[in-house]
């Protein structure tokens, strides 16, 4: 069960310091790791995920990135091709990475971002993703008609796309 999974849990200068079940690391925000997978098609929309509205963190909403949480022993990029499985049914395409962030709103976070490139077909995790919406980045960029997107993810993309600072 995904409450008690085993979460990596980390100090302000992102260096593992022990592991904690998921729902202790969400009840104490505790400081932990993140991926970020942004899924690109081959003419540059990107595939955006509608989470359900049973996920802990930012139900409802616009996720920009397929990802999750590092569980205790996983890298960064073992996580991201985990995640990109399982919420997008997508393997064996090659990562390429962007950069590390902190993140803090509902929870505190060291992210990694990455991205992908992707034309086929997408499966969405019916647990977590309620649809996958493929969109132009600059809608996404530019707000979404005010769509509630997940922060992290969009703060990402603008740092990478438009050079804000998270």
């Amino acid at each position: 069960m995904a409450r008690d999974e085993m979460v990596a849990v980390v100090d302000a200068e992102n260096r593992v310091v022990g592991a904690v079940p998921r729902h202790v690391m969400r009840a104490g925000n505790l400081l932990h790791r993140a991926t970020y997978v942004f899924v690109f098609d081959s003419a540059g929309g990107l595939h955006v995920q509608h989470r359900t509205v049973t996920k802990d963190v930012y139900p409802g909403y616009w996720d920009l990135a397929a990802g999750g949480v590092v569980l205790d022993g996983e890298s960064y990029e073992v996580s991201a091709v985990r995640e990109l499985e399982e919420e997008m049914g997508i393997r064996g395409v090659e990562l390429e990475p962007w950069f590390d962030f902190y993140f803090e709103d509902a929870g505190k976070v060291w992210g990694r971002a990455f991205s992908c490139v992707w034309d086929g077909e997408i499966v969405p995790q019916a647990e977590e993703v309620q649809s996958v919406t493929r969109v132009a980045l600059e809608t996404v960029l530019d707000g979404w008609d005010g769509r509630p997107m997940t922060p992290d993810s969009l703060l990402a993309l603008r740092r990478r796309f438009r050079g804000e600072s998270l």
